[in-house]
């Protein structure tokens, strides 16, 4: 059986793909505010939020269990609307080798198309696939379309 994978959700919104790029690629330091599904987030190491070297510790609940983990930016790709986060560090190195989160928003009628794709290698047969991961990122997508449809 192989360790690794990939898993994704899409989900519709009502706000448009610019206002979801905008939110993760210079504002991401507001998430924290726009769902109670993420507890906290602070910087770790760097002081732009937004640059790749710099370093964010965030909480959150997966599972019914609080998740800690630190999070840095891969890459950015401004013209797709495409951003790919590296995970690492404290609950994901108990579970995960590889543990990469792709951010996507595309332009969709009325809204937006939001995809959410987890890249992962587990540590062990023993490990679950991170479905928890994707049913979160599907709940907070809700939370937070409901703030950017308002702004």
């Amino acid at each position: 059986m192989s360790l690794g994978g990939k898993i994704s959700t899409e989900i519709g919104v009502h706000s448009t793909a610019a206002k979801w790029f905008k939110l993760f690629a210079t504002q991401l330091h507001d998430v924290q505010h726009l769902t109670d599904r993420v507890h906290g987030t602070k910087l770790h190491h760097g002081e732009d939020w937004h640059h790749n070297e710099t370093i964010k510790h965030w909480t959150y609940t997966i599972d019914g269990k609080v998740t800690k983990c630190h999070e840095s930016i891969e890459s950015i790709d401004e013209q797709n609307k495409t951003i790919t986060y590296k995970l690492f560090g404290e609950d994901i190195d108990k579970q995960f080798k590889v543990f990469k989160l792709i951010f996507k928003a595309s332009e969709k009628n009325q809204g937006a198309l939001v995809t959410w794709t987890i890249e992962y290698e587990r540590i062990s047969d023993d490990v679950e696939p991170p479905y928890g991961y994707i049913e979160y990122f599907h709940k907070c997508t809700s939370d937070i379309d409901g703030h950017l449809v308002k702004a």
